[in-house]
């Protein structure tokens, strides 16, 4: 008889375990918990992009001549306005001083024939023609002072220079392209004579879905330029702040997405163009936004939920819809300012279910005294 109770025993236990008779009258579930504050969030769209040079230029001839003189090298700081090249000038100077002789030479004509007219000794016709002349003589003269500048390439913007690709003695043509050979005994390279880079200030471009669009012309009719963080490279230790300068007038179709031009100061020259950049874009600011940590939130069948602690220490659904989520914090509504969430433990809940707060970890013990001295 004894063996027979034993083994029923065991049967009940194991078809009938403790926790299911304890049924509704079990303990309370352990939770954690958040109190809901409101505050402000910044709304934060992310986005991949590329630097690029505030302002590029490729330097080349206007005309075709010989390079006399190298002023710039390799990667130097140059400054709008300073020389890079000379050309050969001697033909171009020569020309100058010639028609620049006979434009002094046509006005001291015309000044004569002034005073001639005064004194009736030449008609008014022949007064006008001298004129004519002085001024064409001086127009030829204008003319050739341009020419000559032209054998003087001096840099249009203030940045850094690239590789020079060409050498005294190069000829150069006025043409698109500055081409060289390279041969077992010359190096030289195809493009222009060399290219002047703005990075100081820097841009970066990148895109934004289309449907972010009206956060964004949204808060620039407001005035205030948005602010964007940037990272370039795989480490992404430092991190560059700018503003946006344009958001283009059109969406790419083919994407879906409209362009966006930021720029970033750069006075330790350690941006360059070309670089890969990550683009935080502080779009907007939720006014006294009601946040949770996006764990909280559960997806049942209908919809988005969390649980909430009343005052009688039980467990309360709460339906919710999602506003915004941004590296695991959800702004939602559905739930009153001050309102304990439960984050952790959930997973054992059921509505109206006795719920009870986790323990804190203990602080961590004081340093003991060391031992005494020997």
């Amino acid at each position: 008889m004894l063996i027979i109770l034993y083994a029923g025993s065991l049967t009940y236990d194991y078809f009938y375990p403790p926790a299911a008779k304890a049924g509704k009258g079990g303990g309370p579930t352990t939770v954690t918990t958040i109190t809901v504050e409101k505050k402000d969030i910044p709304l934060v769209i992310e986005a991949t992009g590329t630097m690029v040079s505030n302002a590029i230029v490729d330097i080349r001839p206007m005309v075709t001549n010989t390079v006399a003189k190298i002023h710039v090298k390799d990667g130097q700081e140059v400054k709008a306005g300073d020389l890079l090249f000379t050309l050969d000038n001697r033909n171009d100077t020569a020309n100058y001083e010639r028609l620049k002789a006979l434009a002094e030479d046509a006005q001291k004509q015309y000044l004569r024939a002034q005073e001639l007219v005064s004194k009736n000794f030449i008609s008014r016709a022949g007064l006008e023609t001298a004129m004519a002349n002085a001024k064409s003589a001086q127009a030829a003269a204008r003319s050739a002072e341009v020419q000559l500048s032209y054998d003087s390439i001096r840099s249009p913007i203030t940045g850094r220079a690239g590789i020079v690709n060409v050498f005294p003695g190069s000829l150069v043509q006025a043409s698109n392209v500055v081409t060289t050979a390279t041969s077992s005994t010359a190096t030289s390279s195809v493009g222009s004579m060399v290219t002047i880079t703005q990075l100081n200030p820097i841009n970066v471009q990148f895109v934004i879905p289309e449907k972010d669009i009206p956060i964004l012309l949204e808060n620039q009719l407001d005035g205030e330029p948005l602010t964007v963080k940037v990272t370039v490279g795989d480490s992404g230790k430092k991190t560059y702040e700018g503003k946006v300068l344009v958001i283009d007038n059109q969406v790419d179709p083919s994407i879906a997405a409209v362009r966006v031009k930021a720029q970033i100061p750069n006075d330790s020259m350690t941006l360059l163009p070309g670089q890969f950049a990550r683009i935080s874009l502080v779009a907007n600011t939720l006014k006294d936004a009601l946040s949770v940590p996006s764990e909280a939130i559960v997806m049942s069948a209908r919809g988005r939920i969390v649980y909430i602690v009343d005052q009688d220490g039980k467990a309360v659904l709460k339906p919710i819809k999602l506003v915004y989520e941004y590296k695991g914090t959800s702004v939602i509504t559905g739930i009153e300012n001050g309102d304990k969430v439960i984050v952790e433990g959930k997973q054992n809940l059921r509505p109206g279910g006795k719920v009870r707060e986790a323990k804190k970890a203990d602080a961590a013990p004081k340093n003991t005294p060391s031992t005494e001295k020997k």
